[in-house]
């Protein structure tokens, strides 16, 4: 007769312990603070929010490729020169760049962030903006994209999360 052994199966999630409810929360809120997604950033421009600002960070080949309609073009290198003939003080700056593999709303979020700007980074990029089925401006007008149903639902109402 033999017995069986259970054999304890290890965690590649559980090899470093989740973070104590209180850490959790405290990180989660800072992440918050500093990126806004694209179906938030296209709700304020809609609803025509006051007080926020979107920057596109982009070059002029990229912006004129397309761009989010009401965005504010500054490529980044550009920031500390046009900014603050721009964007009045106490405004808070979204950046944005080409989508998640690109740093780019990154280094502009920084560079504002050094001018004194409240700022958040608008994560997924113009990338997600397109993908979610959102109009955007080129230089020959207006187009938009059939939803991809990998980052949005088919039905092009909001995912409520």
């Amino acid at each position: 007769m033999s017995a069986t052994l259970t054999a304890q199966v290890p965690s590649a999630v559980l090899s470093v312990p989740a973070a104590d409810p209180v850490h959790a929360a405290a990180h989660y809120a800072a992440r918050l603070a500093f990126e806004a997604d694209v179906s938030d950033v296209r709700a304020d421009l809609l609803a025509g929010v006051s007080g926020v600002v979107v920057v596109d960070s982009r070059s002029d080949a990229s912006w004129d490729q397309g761009r989010i309609p009401g965005a504010l073009h500054i490529p980044t290198a550009r920031i500390t020169e046009l900014a603050p003939s721009l964007i009045a003080p106490g405004t808070t700056v979204v950046t944005y760049c080409w989508g998640p593999g690109c740093n780019g709303a990154t280094r502009a979020a920084l560079a504002f962030a050094r001018l004194g700007y409240q700022v958040k980074e608008m994560i997924g990029g113009f990338e997600y903006w397109v993908r979610e089925g959102f109009a955007f401006e080129t230089a020959e007008g207006v187009d938009q994209r059939r939803i991809d149903d990998l980052t949005a639902p088919r039905s092009g109402i909001s995912c409520a999360c």
